[in-house]
């Protein structure tokens, strides 16, 4: 199978709060972030005009109302059977939907004006993102009503509205038993008003392919569709340095579609080591009279899918080596934050992490425009449930009416970005069991094949047995497999497509900066602390360590690469601690909560990172009353042998091996015996030179604070954010792993405290206070500008500890 194509986005361009976002008058795009009012509760004579909301909160949009708090363990407390967990029994459930409140129906509000309004304008309001069942009123009249908290809708309002002084209310309503996640609550992506004439592109209107490239030149086909009689259009390519490459004029349509074959000489190719993006520009005539306007950024790239040399980008095999990441953001909650996504993009591609999955569910618009910009594949999730349930009041309720709906807005809306290369019509659905389930896998992959030809369709299929015998598996362009490793071989032989894809890995557990003793395999550990180790030892019922995932990829020619079960840590299923309180996010993520990075983060990027050097070492030096016993020490690196030295004296040397999974892609010291004083580690090139070392002491009393930015200059914008690591030090400089110190944060000048995470699942702390314990000796202080530009500082003070300070900058 063959899947050719040049795919960009319809991107809007879109900057500031409640303004125009454009330059021309012939579509204004108005993004209604600022002037928001916002109450819990039932409201229901708040869509009148006249209605008196001064009492209401003041909000900006995104906005996430649940993640404020308090944790509750009463909150969504279910008594269930997880089945896709292989639980037969039900049990009692604190903390899986995060133990925050988000249960209930509340209400947002908002004014806005049009610039430039008349009755001949066609005015439509899209919502990229609201949690959850959104009715919208306009002027005191419903518009309508959608039901799915993660897609992306619009409605037409020009009938409903006026030049000034428009009210917008928007009722959400969150059903509790409705999520297996922390869903957040609220208005938590953007909504814009979209301001055009008759005659204009429709919306999500422009479709790109490119059916061949050569070196020497792309074709590429657009596709254009439009609302108006008599019209013209003119599509003009500009480089990446706003060149202008290439333009072509149409006045030939089929119904209401312009096509336009566009030849790009010498095209420079989108990759995950060269994002190149081309912008087009889209120009809609009546006669002489331009009528509407479009801006587009996109990419130019080929994609293949084949069962010799599995995915190919531009010609070259290449591995999926991605994680899975839920929506939200940690401390923000939901909220979609560009600055938070571009930081998580960051930390991947240094893991050398270069593909994504939406789980489960659709991406935000700015997810998408950073893995563009940046050079990430990805797999677009829709579903996690189809007509048969998982939770009660899941999607299950809304499938027969609005599965179609969502498919077509979650393909038009994004189909055009050039990081996508498969779509995912659903993730572990109880559905895979028999026929209908298989004939509903079909009626959806019709729908994303009919929507766009040029990328395949997958499902996380978890119940790899059933898929084998009903088909399911078998009608799927890519066969994904969640787990179950021990059946890769059997699921290759059955299926007909020459190729398994990893949809989901690992599913591995560990708190960072935690370890426990002995360090040991194990699957559903639970200890004392309510933590996992970070031995990188544990992991869940139905999953596995990343090693056997690792076997599969390299000797498996015919295994398409993996995702990760997950990225970071997220709000919600505390595994193996959902039975348990206090436990309130998971444990599964390679990057805690808080960004900051476990061990395991290095075993991937020692195997992953191609280009850096990894050698890092585990565990920390300070095991006060451990003396004389044994402390096991393991080294990630993507040298193959190493020596030990503790305390000067050498523990001998490891290499890498096939006795074991671990060994493969480990080195490990068994029988260390721990004594205070200085761990290191003398790596070996396969000459058996020195090439590297790393050293790691044990500190004393913590002493001094130390902070540091991601970055020192963000953008006066009201939105971006600068994320300050936190650590504490001994009187010599040296870090100590083990600081459980309350902190105090102030910021001050241009700019605002916005929230802090230390990563600790357990942890009731609320992330909006200006107050928090480190874990394992750190934290992250999140600063957000405000719209002056000026300097900003941070201090953070604890009772006995130097305190510390850094300057920040934010600029227009």
């Amino acid at each position: 199978m063959i899947y050719r194509s040049l795919l960009f986005i319809v991107l809007l361009i879109f900057f500031g709060c409640s303004k125009t976002d454009s330059n021309t008058t012939t579509r204004e795009v108005i993004s209604l972030k600022e002037g928001w009012k916002f109450q819990k509760g039932s409201h229901p004579n708040a869509i009148s005009i006249g209605y008196d909301d001064t009492n209401w909160e003041s909000v900006t949009v995104p906005h996430d109302w649940a993640i404020y708090g308090p944790f509750d363990k009463e909150i969504d407390k279910q008594d269930v059977a997880i089945v896709q967990n292989g639980e037969t029994v039900a049990t009692e459930k604190t903390g899986r939907t995060g133990a925050l409140p988000y249960i209930g129906e509340a209400w947002y509000r908002n004014t806005f004006d049009i610039p430039n309004y008349n009755e001949n304008k066609k005015v439509l309001i899209l919502f990229e993102g609201a949690m959850s069942e959104p009715e919208v009123f306009i002027n005191g009249k419903k518009v309508g009503e959608w039901k799915y908290g993660y897609a992306y809708f619009y409605f037409d309002i020009s009938k409903h509205i006026k030049a000034t002084n428009n009210t917008l209310a928007v009722k959400l309503n969150n059903n509790g038993l409705s999520s297996r996640w922390y869903p957040g609550a609220g208005l938590y992506r953007n909504v814009r008003v979209i301001v055009k004439n008759q005659e204009s592109i429709d919306q999500w209107g422009t479709f790109i392919t490119t059916p061949n490239i050569t070196d020497k030149i792309a074709q590429v086909n657009v596709k254009t569709n439009v609302t108006g009689d008599n019209l013209k259009l003119i599509t003009t390519i500009f480089d990446a340095e706003s060149n202008e490459v290439v333009s072509n004029e149409t006045t030939a349509r089929f119904g209401n579609q312009f096509e336009q074959n566009i030849a790009v000489n010498n095209p420079v190719l989108w990759d995950t080591e060269n994002p190149y993006q081309y912008t087009a520009v889209s120009k809609l005539y009546a006669g002489n009279i331009l009528k509407d306007e479009v801006t587009t950024k996109f990419g130019i790239r080929d994609i293949k899918y084949d069962r010799e040399s599995g995915f190919n980008l531009n010609g070259v095999p290449t591995k999926f080596k991605g994680v899975c990441l839920h929506h939200d953001l940690g401390p923000l909650g939901t909220a979609v934050n560009k600055s938070a996504l571009r930081r998580q993009l960051k930390i991947l591609k240094d893991m050398g992490v270069n593909a994504i999955r939406s789980s489960h569910n659709m991406p935000s618009f700015e997810q998408l425009e950073l893995c563009d910009e940046m050079g990430f594949l990805f797999l677009a999730e829709s579903f996690d449930e189809w007509k048969k349930p998982k939770v009660k009041n899941g999607y299950n309720l809304y499938f027969d009416d609005y599965a179609e709906k969502d498919i077509v807005n979650l393909i038009k809306a994004t189909r055009n970005h050039p990081s996508i290369v498969m779509w995912s019509s659903g993730n572990e659905v109880p559905d895979q069991w028999g026929s209908e389930g298989v004939k509903r896998a079909k009626w959806l992959q019709d729908i994303f094949h009919r929507e766009d030809p040029t990328r395949p369709v997958t499902v996380g299929m978890d119940q790899v047995k059933a898929v084998m015998e009903s088909g399911f598996g078998a009608i799927m362009d890519i066969p994904g497999l969640n787990y179950r490793v021990h059946l890769y071989e059997e699921a290759y032989e059955r299926f007909p497509q020459g190729y398994i894809l990893g949809s989901e890995t690992a599913s591995t557990v560990s708190s960072r900066g935690v370890y426990h003793f002995p360090a040991k395999k194990g699957s559903m550990i639970q200890h004392d602390d309510y933590q996992s180790s970070s031995y990188d030892l544990e992991y869940c019922s139905w999953s596995n360590l990343p090693e056997d995932d690792f076997i599969l990829q390299d000797d498996k020619p015919w295994v398409l690469g993996e995702f990760v079960w997950t990225g970071f840590d997220y709000l919600g299923e505390p595994t193996p601690y959902d039975e348990v309180w206090p436990s309130r996010s998971s444990y599964f993520g390679i990057n805690d909560l808080a960004g900051l990075p476990k061990d395991r983060y290095y075993l991937y990027r020692s195997r992953w990172n191609t280009k850096d050097e990894t050698l890092h070492i585990l565990p920390h030096w300070n095991w006060k009353g451990r003396e004389g016993e044994i402390t096991p020490v393991f080294v990630y690196t993507n040298y193959n042998s190493a020596e030990l030295f503790l305390n000067g004296k050498s523990l001998g040397v490891q290499t890498k091996n096939n006795s074991s999974p671990q060994h493969r892609y480990r080195l490990m010291w068994m029988d260390v015996t721990y004594e205070p004083g200085t761990l290191k580690v003398v790596a070996f090139d396969d000459q058996g030179n020195p090439a590297a070392e790393k050293e790691i002491k044990t500190s004393g009393k913590p002493h001094q604070l130390v902070l540091e930015p991601d970055t020192t200059t963000i953008k006066a914008n009201g939105e971006d954010i600068a994320f300050v690591t936190v650590s504490v030090v001994d009187k010599n400089g040296i870090p100590c792993p083990t600081a459980t110190n309350q902190l105090k944060f102030k910021v001050e000048g241009k700019g605002v405290y916005r929230a802090a995470c230390n990563g600790d699942a357990t942890s009731l702390e609320m992330f909006h206070l200006p107050t928090m314990k480190l874990f394992s000796g750190k934290l992250v202080v999140l600063v957000q500008s405000t719209k002056e530009a000026g300097n900003i500082s941070l201090t953070v003070s604890g009772k006995d500890l130097q305190p510390a300070k850094v300057e920040l900058k934010s600029v227009q």
